[in-house]
């Protein structure tokens, strides 16, 4: 029997590596081989599901500090992080943030740096933004940006948010007032006509434009390629090939609600477990008891402790019990 351990962070108690080696241990447990397959949906922690950081520079953070910002640089592949480089939690969290001022402005430095070094395929992954600047800072930051048409521009985000409606839908969650999301809805709307007349690009009309403050649409004037952040990682990893070599597929996260099947981890194992007729399961730390799950198989592990050992123990147990139930 081989099992697909495809699971994605537990967010404040166990990284995505970690949830992938409980159920691992489980396997090993019951005598089943196990191919562990961290996964991400492009937002934070997607790099290093992607291999982790092998390049740190430094780079102007969200409010204008210098800050150093790890990416990757493999193969002529560039994954850039933008919460790495202009993060909310690097701005000093919601009630350090200045949701007016934050700006892109390092991430596009790394994008700048990638192209320097050479990089013939670039990933962004969004996620944890301090900022809606549109993208803005980004745009600016990059010196010649007709360089990337040279290359493979991709950017992964799990929402699909209109680029005007960035500042109604994410800024209060970054510290906005309702009168600075009235500031930051007009400064968008204003960058829409700008990348328009600049670019030739109306990014008001791209789905998932909005994704990180509007940082999406900024670089889809620059040519970039929306993508779901979870559809990024699968090719990279090879998912597809992995899923047709195994029996049983265990997935999870910290928290299930309807986005987890919009675009996120759980929803897309799911969706290719049923297509390659898999058997399939889901451990989650904690779910949304409003919402009717299309889960067969699902097992909730409510109120998980903060000690990744304990969190280990709890999903490793719960593997254990599913995968009998799954391979009887």
């Amino acid at each position: 029997m081989r099992v697909l351990a495809a699971l994605d962070k537990f967010r404040g108690t166990a990284t995505a590596t970690e949830a992938c080696a409980a159920v691992g241990h489980a396997c090993w447990d019951l005598g089943f081989d196990c191919d562990e397959a961290p996964l991400a949906d492009g937002g934070e922690n997607t790099l290093d599901v992607l291999g982790g950081p092998n390049r740190t520079s430094q780079v102007t953070g969200p409010l204008g500090d210098t800050v150093e910002a790890a990416w990757r640089l493999s193969r002529d592949v560039a994954i850039i992080e933008m919460a790495r480089a202009s993060g909310l939690q690097i701005a000093g969290g919601l009630d350090r943030n200045d949701p007016v001022a934050a700006a892109t402005t390092g991430t596009g430095e790394l994008i700048d740096q990638a192209l320097d070094a050479g990089a013939k395929k670039i990933i962004v992954c969004l996620g944890g933004s301090a900022t809606t600047d549109g993208g803005y800072g980004a745009v600016r930051a990059i010196h010649a940006p007709a360089r990337l048409k040279a290359v493979e521009f991709i950017v992964a985000c799990d929402v699909t948010t209109r680029f005007t409606d960035a500042a109604r839908v994410f800024a209060p969650q970054k510290g906005a007032t309702p009168t600075q999301v009235e500031l930051l809805s007009g400064r968008l709307e204003r960058l829409r006509q700008i990348y328009i007349e600049q670019f030739g690009v109306d990014v008001g009309d791209i789905e998932g434009a909005g994704a990180a403050g509007g940082l999406a649409g900024g670089l889809a004037a620059l040519g970039a390629q929306l993508v779901s952040g979870f559809d990024v990682v699968a090719d990279e990893i090879g998912l597809d090939d992995r899923v047709d070599r195994c029996d049983i597929v265990i997935t999870g996260e910290g928290f299930l609600d309807e986005q987890s099947f919009a675009g996120k981890v759980v929803g897309g194992m799911q969706g290719l477990a049923e297509l390659k007729s898999k058997r399939f399961g889901a451990i989650v730390g904690d779910a949304d008891i409003k919402v009717n799950f299309p889960l067969a198989n699902l097992t909730a592990l409510y109120g998980l402790d903060e000690a990744v050992t304990k969190t280990r123990t709890s999903i490793e147990r719960a593997a254990s019990d599913l995968l009998r139930a799954l391979a009887g």
